[in-house]
């Protein structure tokens, strides 16, 4: 990834393209010009006048100009590399600096991702927990498997569920011991009207207001029990997220979770604007309002539900600890998983275009003061080059425009 990162194109590398491609006519232009100035209209003689020629192009030859751009991306995305930070390409890390919002996904993200079940409510919470246990182990969600680890943990006997079904970003159904059941969100409840009772609504509140995520177990339609699930903040979230409001950025979180849960853990975290009980098919559609407000959005996630949202921002940041899928879609991936690496990837970008446009100066604004004096303008004061001295004149352009991309392997992280 990092080889394919340093042959990448940034875009800037277009400009300078369009550039070279203009100041080449150009510069063999006033090359002809100054010989036949000189050949033609003066006594300089043929000598002087071909050697004016030969001055101007060599002292403008565009070569620093095609190398401008490489060579900072080449150091900037082996810098990143060496920071836990793999940058897929020129672009990504020159589009970087234009964030405007970072939008995090929550669970395994701001959060370890290693939930717990906290609380179990029922008549029999040791039944309750055996029958879900049951149905979920035939889930792939992390929040199932937390439960099945704890009924494993307690020597539950689980059975093999029937009829089993997945309702994506909802929860799951199916029959154990010939109980039809349905476990999953409070706005799954819902949707199916399950009966409630003041007593479980009431546990359910003081749950939600512990910022933790509640798992609601339906049987033939009625809720009869609740099972709830914590997960840690990581432990720079809160670090990162301040970093990055103090430099200017909006800081969004979209969740599953419902409104309650959401609202605990954007406390905590110190996160104004959030989106909960957003289905994974919809995370796409919240990035594109935030695209639409006239944002440029990066997404940082690591599921596969992540994925859409992912690929759909203007920069997608999968932790490393993630889904491949997540890892593909990404442009930036975060080896360490450490959130604070969102804040380096944003500095490495700032200064690495900083270098490249310091590096156009180099290899255009310096040689073109030079070609007046290649074209002998400065004659009559006794100044004129010499070919052998306009080819140092242009390596030397060369050599700035890498000294000062190798410049950017000082670049320490301001974190």
């Amino acid at each position: 990834m990092v080889e394919e990162a340093q042959l990448s194109r940034a875009p800037i590398q277009n400009l300078a393209d369009t550039v070279a491609a203009y100041f080449v006519p150009v510069v063999l232009a006033i090359g002809l010009i100054a010989f036949s100035g000189w050949y033609f209209f003066t006594e300089a003689g043929f000598g002087f006048s071909l050697t004016a020629f030969i001055s101007v192009v060599i002292v403008a030859c565009p070569c620093a100009m095609g190398i401008a751009t490489p060579t900072a991306i080449l150091v900037g995305a082996s810098k990143g590399a060496q920071n836990g930070i793999l940058i897929k390409g020129g672009d990504y890390l020159e589009k970087t600096r234009e964030l405007q919002a970072i939008a995090f996904d929550k669970t395994g993200t701001l959060t370890k991702g290693e939930l717990a079940v906290t609380d179990v409510v029922g008549d029999d919470p040791d039944d309750l927990l055996r029958l879900v246990s049951s149905l979920e182990r035939r889930s792939e969600h992390p929040i199932g498997e937390a439960i099945v680890k704890f009924a494993e943990e307690k020597g539950l006997n689980l059975v093999e569920p029937q009829n089993f079904e997945a309702l994506a970003g909802r929860g799951i159904k199916g029959t154990v011991t010939r109980k039809e059941m349905i476990v999953g969100t409070q706005r799954l409840m819902k949707e199916i009207g399950a009966e409630m009772d003041n007593n479980i609504r009431a546990q359910a509140e003081k749950l939600f207001d512990q910022g933790k995520t509640l798992i609601f177990v339906a049987i033939e339609g009625k809720v009869v029990g609740i099972i709830a699930v914590a997960d840690e903040l990581k432990e720079n979230a809160t670090e990162a997220v301040a970093t990055l409001k103090k430099m200017g950025l909006q800081v969004i979180m979209i969740t599953g979770d419902n409104q309650r849960t959401a609202e605990a853990i954007a406390m905590q975290v110190g996160i104004e604007r959030y989106l909960a009980e957003v289905l994974p098919q919809d995370k796409v559609g919240e990035v594109k309002k935030l695209q639409e407000e006239g944002l440029v959005v990066a997404m940082v996630g690591d599921g596969i539900n992540d994925a859409p949202a992912l690929a759909q921002a203007d920069i997608g940041i999968a932790l490393g600890s993630g889904t491949d899928v997540a890892l593909e879609t990404g442009g930036i991936i975060l080896i360490r998983n450490n959130l604070m690496d969102v804040i380096t990837a944003i500095q490495l970008s700032k200064k690495t275009y900083s270098k490249i446009k310091q590096n156009l100066f180099w290899a255009f604004g310096y040689n073109s003061a030079l070609i007046p004096v290649a074209a002998g303008a400065f004659r009559s004061f006794g100044i004129v080059m010499n070919p052998i001295f306009a080819a140092g004149a242009m390596a030397f352009s060369s050599i700035s425009v890498v000294s000062n991309s190798l410049l950017l392997r000082r670049f320490i992280p301001e974190v």
